[in-house]
């Protein structure tokens, strides 16, 4: 199958039946739903700029055989594909300012790719035969992937095999002849809603006593078993009451989910490891070093996106050509720019594993995941200061445009001249969207936890960071033996 168009993609989602709860209740038309359809919206941007000549390169990688398929599925073959990567999603960032949802498949990939393959090398199993399998599939039909990792937990000063619940870590129940069931759950997944398939992976290094919940897996998003209970967002709501402005970003979006697995059944075909505890810490960090990467493409687009609404902010308030304005701008753009720089180096220090696959520096990876914990917040904090409080105390659209209100908020709301009021007020709306609205769940809370929280980022840094390479420098240099 060629390369889907994103109406062709919004008709496969039609035909999917996913088991969405929201507000207690189930969602019978997920496509259609005001607060649910921008998340889908920005999937479908994947698509349709894989479609537009000037983004081919980008969006778009030619195989071996000849077979052209969108970058979301591509298994990284060399450092210029991992910094092409981050130049995809930086793209993506500034054209939706919001989570495009599939970064995560393309890291649950690459790090599935090598992993099988070496589990396979010490065992003689067939899970990279499965792998490979798998993603020939979703190529064919071009799909979406969700890549699920995050266990609730529990007690976090427990084992997976000692939790009092032994379901908060996802695990395998049974074991059957033609595959296996899993029970558990997996929280914080962005864009499963608009995905066709999932792979599960385990959330941490596991031991030998951890072994059932040391299981990794692809199954269609609508299998028997699984559902999905949508999180809620700040300003969530907005969307349901006939309004653009007070949206901020009415088209693109992102949504979470609480991911129910209740006795699914994969079949022996779909199973990337069962019971190899050994190789669940392997998979864990390959991933997360992926992901982490990602925030260095993907974050960055957005906060171009929030710079410039934050200059345009400062230019219909008439203050841009002070200096302190100025300033603040340029550390903005300082701090978003060094992101990306992190995000280029790592992928640029990669290197292929034994599998053929390219994995990116893993320290610079971490460096670059820390920063993101920190920067989109000190961005954010800039805007926020620029915008001035009107951004969060402006009436609504409906004052705006009601009879009574609408001349005083006109009048009252002003700021240049030659710059509308309404023009004026979308621009706050679009900062405060961004900063406190439904995409700071994307640009400031997942740049904290997503792909892990600051501390594994610094246990990570410890790690591979050769302090005693370092020591040794010193000594050589001072002269002691």
């Amino acid at each position: 199958m060629a390369l889907m168009t994103g109406e062709q993609y919004i008709e496969s989602m039609r035909k999917m039946n996913l088991q969405v709860y929201m507000f207690g209740k189930k969602v019978e038309n997920v496509v259609d739903n005001p607060i649910l359809r921008p998340s889908l919206n920005s999937v479908r941007a994947t698509y349709d700029y894989a479609q537009d000549p000037q983004y081919e390169d980008l969006m778009t990688v030619t195989l071996e055989d000849g077979t052209k398929i969108n970058r979301f599925l591509n298994i990284h073959r060399n450092t210029t594909d991992l910094m092409n990567k981050v130049k995809m999603q930086r793209m993506l960032g500034q054209k939706t300012a919001a989570c495009f949802q599939r970064c995560v498949g393309m890291d649950a990939c690459n790090a599935e790719y090598s992993t099988t393959y070496e589990i396979d090398q010490k065992y003689g199993t067939k899970y990279h035969e499965n792998f490979k399998n798998f993603l020939n599939y979703c190529r064919e039909n071009d799909f979406t992937i969700d890549g699920a990792m995050t266990d609730p937990k529990g007690d976090r000063g427990l084992a997976p095999h000692l939790q009092a619940d032994p379901d908060l870590y996802l695990h395998v129940v049974e074991r059957r002849e033609d595959g296996i069931v899993v029970c558990g759950a997996k929280a914080h997944q962005t864009g499963i809603i608009n995905s066709q398939e999932v792979i599960v992976m385990p959330t941490i290094a596991m031991g030998p006593d951890d072994k059932d919940y040391a299981v990794s897996f692809a199954v269609p998003t609508d299998t028997e078993g699984i559902l999905m209970i949508i999180g809620r967002q700040s300003c969530d709501t907005r969307k349901t009451e006939n309004t653009t402005l007070d949206v901020g970003n009415a088209e693109y979006g992102g949504v979470e989910a609480l991911v129910i697995f209740d006795h699914v059944f994969v079949p022996n075909d779909r199973i990337f490891m069962n019971g190899e505890h050994e190789f669940a810490g392997m998979l864990v960090e390959r991933f997360a070093g992926f992901h982490r990467q990602s925030y260095g493409g993907c974050k960055v687009g957005v906060g171009d996106v929030l710079i410039g609404a934050t200059a345009l902010a400062a230019e219909y308030n008439g203050a841009e050509k002070a200096s302190h304005i100025k300033d603040k701008l340029i550390e903005m753009m300082h701090l978003n720019e060094t992101l990306y720089c992190c995000g280029i180096a790592c992928s640029a220090e990669g290197a292929p594993t034994a599998s053929g696959g390219y994995l990116i520096n893993l320290l610079l990876a971490n460096v670059c995941k820390q920063n993101v914990t920190r920067f989109p917040y000190e961005i954010a904090r800039l805007a926020e200061d620029i915008a001035g409080g009107i951004f969060v105390t402006a009436p609504s659209e409906a004052d705006l445009k009601g009879e009574v209100t609408g001349p005083w908020v006109e009048k009252y709301l002003k700021g240049v001249s030659g710059v509308s009021t309404e023009d004026r007020m979308k621009v706050m709306r679009l900062i405060e969207n961004l900063c406190l609205g439904t995409a700071a769940v994307g640009y400031r809370t997942e740049s904290m936890h997503g792909a892990g929280s600051p501390q594994a980022q610094r246990i990570m840094i410890s790690r591979q960071g050769n302090l005693p390479m370092k020591k040794e420098l010193a000594k050589k240099l001072a002269g002691i033996k």
